[in-house]
C-alpha cells in the first residue's frame, strides 16, 4: 500500500522577464534554498532529487540535470529528469510524490525551472511538430489557443469575448497581491479588450509573458510531516492523462485527457461534488479562454456555462470557489516551472501562508497543468488533513 505524502517546504523565485544577474544554476539554487529553509532542513537530508524543465532548446543547454546537480544539492544523490511538455513542472511534483509514496525515499526534492531569456521559446514551439499535421501549434502556443478559443466560442454562442477578457481581468487583478508574479499591472476590462491583438480572439493582456523563474518542493512521508512544519499540505491524490495529438474527433475545446485526469483525481480523493468540496483551484491557463475551458472539463461548470466561472461571486478571493488567487500562469510563466508553481500555490493555501491572497481556511485545493497539443493534463489534490 502506498504511503501518504505531504509537501513540507516550498520555494520559488520572483518572476522577471530577464534575470541577467544569475546563470541558470544560480537561479535554480535560489528556489532550492528557499524550499529547504521552509522545510527546516539542509541539502544533506535530501534522499533523492527530481528535476524538470521544458525542451532544452529553450535555454540552449543540453542535459541540464548534469550541469545543475551541485547547485541543487544533488551531488552523490539519485536524480531523475522529467519532461512532459508544458505539464513538466507538475509532472516533476507528481514523480517526486511517487518516490516517497513508494517507500523508496523519505525526503525528496522536486525542482523545475526555465530561463527563457537565454533562448527564443517560439523556435522550440515551432519546430518540434509535424510540418503538416502540426501546423496549428507550429504557429506557437498562442496560435493553437486561438483555434481552441474559436472552437469554444462557436460551440457556445452564449460565451462572448467579454467573458474571456473578464477571465484575464480576474487573474491580472489577483496577481497584484502576489509578490512573486512577473506581471503585476492594474487593468480595466476595456484595456484588456482594446490591447493589441496577438492572434484573434486573443489580445495582448489575455496572454502570458515569458518568464525567468524556478521553483522547488520538499516532500516527505505524512507520518514525518509535522517534524518539518506545523501545518503541512497533504497530497490526497494525483492523476495524469495523455491522449493522441492527431486523430479524428479529438476535441481541443473539451479535451478528454483533462476530463479523465479530473475524474480520476476526484475519485481517489473522495470528491463527488468539486464545486462544493474544493476550496481553491489553481489552473494552468496561460491564455484567458482556458480558465473557462479547463473549468468545464474539471466539472466546475456545466458545458457552455464557463461564463459562470468568471463571476466575482464565484471565482473571487471571497467567492464560492476562488480560482487562481495567485494570478496564475497569465501573470507568471517560467514554462518548465509553471505546473510546479500551481502545486506550490495550492500547497501554500492549505498551509495558510499565501499572504495577501490567502483563502479563508481552505481544506481541499486543486492544482492543474496542461501541455503539448492540448493532449497532456495532470491534477493534484491537496488537503489540510491526511
Amino acid at each position: 500500500m502506498a504511503r501518504k505524502v505531504a509537501i513540507v517546504g516550498t520555494g520559488q523565485t520572483q518572476g522577471a522577464r530577464k534575470r541577467g544577474d544569475v546563470n541558470l544554476a544560480g537561479l535554480v539554487a535560489e528556489a532550492v534554498n528557499l524550499a529547504l529553509a521552509d522545510a527546516r532542513i539542509d541539502a544533506s537530508r535530501i534522499d533523492a532529487v527530481v528535476i524538470g524543465s521544458a525542451p532544452e532548446i529553450f535555454e540552449g543547454v543540453n542535459f541540464p540535470e548534469c550541469w545543475l546537480g551541485p547547485a541543487i544539492g544533488a551531488l552523490d544523490k539519485p536524480i531523475l529528469r522529467v519532461y512532459t511538455g508544458g505539464t513538466v513542472g507538475a509532472s516533476t511534483g507528481i514523480a517526486a510524490y511517487y518516490h516517497v509514496a513508494s517507500g523508496l525515499y523519505d525526503t525528496v526534492l522536486a525542482v523545475a525551472f526555465e530561463k527563457l531569456s537565454d533562448g527564443v521559446p517560439m523556435y522550440g514551439l515551432s519546430v518540434t511538430y509535424d510540418p503538416l499535421w502540426g501546423r496549428e501549434i507550429a504557429a506557437g502556443a498562442a496560435g493553437l489557443v486561438a483555434l481552441q478559443a474559436h472552437q469554444y466560442l462557436a460551440r457556445y454562442p452564449q460565451i462572448s469575448i467579454e467573458h474571456l477578457a473578464k477571465a484575464a481581468l480576474n487573474d491580472r487583478t489577483n496577481a497584484l497581491c502576489n509578490p512573486n508574479a512577473h506581471i503585476r499591472v492594474k487593468l480595466t476590462l476595456d484595456e484588456i479588450l482594446s490591447s493589441p491583438v496577438i492572434t484573434s480572439p486573443l489580445t495582448l493582456h489575455m496572454c502570458c509573458p515569458t518568464t525567468d523563474g524556478a521553483a522547488a518542493l520538499v516532500l516527505a512521508p505524512a507520518s514525518q510531516a509535522k517534524k518539518h512544519r506545523k501545518k503541512p499540505a497533504y497530497i490526497r491524490s494525483v492523476a495524469t492523462c495523455a491522449e493522441g495529438a492527431y486523430y479524428p474527433g479529438m476535441d481541443i475545446a473539451a479535451p478528454m485527457s483533462l476530463k479523465l485526469a479530473g475524474q480520476w483525481a476526484y475519485q481517489r480523493a473522495g470528491i463527488r461534488n468539486p464545486v462544493e468540496q474544493l476550496d481553491v483551484v489553481e489552473l494552468y491557463s496561460p491564455f484567458a479562454p482556458q480558465n473557462l475551458i479547463w473549468g468545464e472539463c474539471l466539472q466546475l461548470a456545466l458545458p457552455g456555462e464557463g461564463w459562470r466561472l468568471v463571476e466575482d461571486s464565484f471565482c473571487g478571493l471571497n467567492g464560492k470557489l476562488p480560482i487562481n488567487p495567485s494570478g496564475g500562469v497569465i501573470a507568471h510563466n517560467p514554462i518548465g516551472a509553471s505546473g510546479l508553481i500551481r502545486q506550490i500555490e495550492a500547497a501554500r493555501q492549505i498551509m495558510g501562508v499565501a499572504g495577501e491572497f490567502q483563502v479563508k481556511k481552505p481544506r481541499l485545493a486543486l492544482a492543474h497543468a496542461w501541455g503539448g497539443w492540448v493532449q497532456f493534463h495532470n491534477v493534484m489534490i491537496l488537503a489540510a488533513e491526511t
